[in-house]
């Protein structure tokens, strides 16, 4: 509709100026629904990928749909406050993001990935340490909610964020002050390590997470607001893509996404 009032003024003026040989209405009118028919489909055919550049500061976010672990940058991960890492007897879904650090990454060499972990995680107080009566599977040493373990793996860094606490029975859970909590010291490491490098993120807090009081649409927002917020103190990084799996695209309406971005 928009589309047309516009065709429709600009064809009135076009007339009323230039005074052109007439031409059968009929003509006119099926030429502009037309067109505003087409431009209609275009604004609304789902999309795949959104960008948004900032002036100021100077930086850019997108959000794309496709598998977070073919971008070629830095990636931050989500975790369990116990960081586990095992795919073997239930205790970390094969085709969760950790999973698939283990598996794509480290091709399978856990001990590889616990020993950087470790080192990572070498430097921060642990909160609790559950018995094995109380945790028989996975790892017992609890770090605070909102740790990030920054590994490096050949030329990327991994931003290994604590934002679930995994419970005994090897379910995590988590909340909507969890993750902005542990966003904003993902950003601020993000900021000391990555030299403003682009970082791609995957849509935490879905699926396994268990925050079940929003949707994904509200959790991607959650992301791209705390991410433009903590860039208004310091640029964290000059570009942030955030990667949708292609299985959550219908969850999302990208074109409230779109408009949402540009209301940042």
């Amino acid at each position: 509709m928009a589309a047309f009032g516009v065709l429709g003024g600009v064809v009135q003026l076009y007339t009323a100026v230039l005074s052109p040989p007439p031409i059968p209405g009929a003509w006119i009118v099926s030429a502009v629904v037309a067109i505003s028919a087409g431009w209609g489909v275009y604004r609304a055919y789902p999309r795949s990928s959104l960008t948004r550049e900032f002036q100021v500061p100077d930086i850019k976010i997108r959000v794309n749909v496709g598998d977070l672990f073919d971008q070629k940058t830095h990636l931050a991960i989500g975790f369990s406050d116990t960081f586990d890492t095992d795919t073997s007897d239930g205790i970390i879904y094969p085709k969760s993001l950790q999973g698939q650090l283990l598996g794509r990454v480290f091709h399978g060499d856990l001990a590889g990935l616990n020993r950087l972990l470790d080192a990572a995680l070498k430097s921060v107080k642990h909160v609790q340490k559950e018995s094995r009566r109380r945790k028989p599977k996975g790892k017992r040493v609890r770090y605070p909610l909102a740790t990030v373990a920054t590994i490096r793996r050949d030329k990327f860094l991994y931003f290994c964020i604590a934002y679930t606490k995994m419970g005994n029975d090897l379910v995590a859970q988590s909340s909507i002050d969890d993750l902005w909590r542990s966003l904003s010291e993902l950003w601020q490491e993000v900021h000391r390590r990555a030299h403003r490098e682009p970082i791609s993120i995957g849509l935490v807090g879905s699926e396994l997470a268990r925050i079940g009081c929003v949707n994904r649409e509200s959790l991607l927002k959650i992301i791209l607001l705390s991410f433009v917020a903590q860039s208004r103190e310091e640029v964290v990084s000059r570009e942030l893509t955030v990667v949708i799996h292609p299985s959550d695209v219908h969850h999302l309406n990208m074109l409230e996404i779109d408009a949402f971005i540009r209301s940042l």
